[in-house]
């Protein structure tokens, strides 16, 4: 079996819970705003698009959620196997650290479209 230093894992770990816990501040920004729009507009059209987003952003604080609690664990289970030895973990990990590079940049890429498209939403209705 080959190991690998686990330095270079813990930044983008690091770095990527930063990141989610930047999106999550930044949906309830978002959420903040969203009650104010429906606070000022009691139209049926505008209210579909409230319905909307609330439920975007209950969806991306879930998937937040989600991939923080994988991301956490994953460093957990990183810790125990890099004291067993000596800093140092499987290479196969690698392929987790993607998949979980993967996931997050998916997830940055639906926040931002979610938060274009609001954008688009606020300069409608406000």
């Amino acid at each position: 079996m080959s190991y690998t230093s686990i330095t270079k894992m813990e930044n983008l770990h690091d770095e990527a819970l930063r990141g989610l816990s930047f999106y999550k501040e930044d949906l309830d920004i978002l959420e903040k705003r969203l009650v104010e729009v429906a606070a000022k507009n009691s139209s049926f059209e505008a209210r579909q698009d409230i319905e909307h987003f609330q439920n975007q952003f209950l969806v991306q604080q879930n998937n937040i959620s989600t991939l923080k609690h994988k991301i956490k664990s994953h460093v957990h289970e990183l810790s125990v196997q890099s004291s067993t030895h000596g800093g140092r973990v499987e290479t196969e990990k690698l392929g987790i650290e993607k998949e979980l590079a993967d996931e997050y940049q998916d997830l940055e890429k639906v926040i931002n479209e979610m938060r274009h498209e609001f954008n688009r939403f606020l300069s409608k209705w406000m």
